[in-house]
């Protein structure tokens, strides 16, 4: 009679340790409880990046349709690029879990700002500031030093990203840091002089 019990204690001492194989543990944390495989500061970058890339997308469309000929060369600009980073961004997300496109992001439409939302959910009050901000832009005739502002947002996510422990992020933010710097100096931004010390 003790031989059978502790057969079956081995036993189950024998299923559980192998459920608490390193491999299986990770499979069944991401599918059970949504979290992604890169550190806090990736994951902000990315869903920064993401967000001000789609509705920067939207903003450069209306942009576009009805502004000067200099607001619609720099729609144009900052469309390419973000249309060009989009992918790549979604390839990144995809390989590490990260939620992409980001869900929450709010249309851009040419009306003004609107009221800040009652919503107690602090990302959708985030994305809903940034959103205001977008629209704000458009509504205000500040189309080119709206999109200097973002893209020199955008350029400080990829800096980060690029000291960042994941090698496939260094290289993603390390490919698309000179064209964000390319396109930030095109309308008309001012790189920095970093000193070392």
């Amino acid at each position: 009679m003790k031989l059978n019990t502790l057969f079956v204690a081995a036993v189950c001492a024998a299923t559980l340790l192998n459920s608490c194989v390193d491999k299986t543990a990770k499979e069944n944390q991401l599918k059970y409880t949504h979290t992604s495989l890169v550190d806090g500061d990736a994951f902000a970058a990315i869903h920064k990046i993401g967000e001000a890339a789609q509705t920067g997308v939207q903003l450069a469309d209306l942009t576009h349709a009805s502004a000067d000929a200099t607001a619609k060369d720099a729609a144009s600009k900052v469309k390419a690029f973000y249309e060009q980073i989009l992918p790549a961004l979604d390839s990144v997300a995809t390989a590490y879990h990260v939620d992409f496109p980001i869900k929450g992001v709010p249309a851009v439409t040419e009306a003004a700002p609107q009221h800040e939302s009652a919503s107690t959910d602090t990302t959708t009050a985030a994305h809903d500031h940034s959103a205001h901000a977008h629209a704000g832009a458009a509504a205000h005739g500040s189309y080119v030093q709206h999109a200097q502002h973002q893209i020199a947002l955008v350029k400080e996510q990829l800096s980060r990203l690029t000291v960042n422990t994941n090698p496939d992020l260094q290289k993603f933010a390390k490919d698309q840091l000179p064209k964000a710097a390319e396109l930030y100096k095109a309308l008309g931004g001012k790189e920095e002089a970093h000193g070392h010390h």
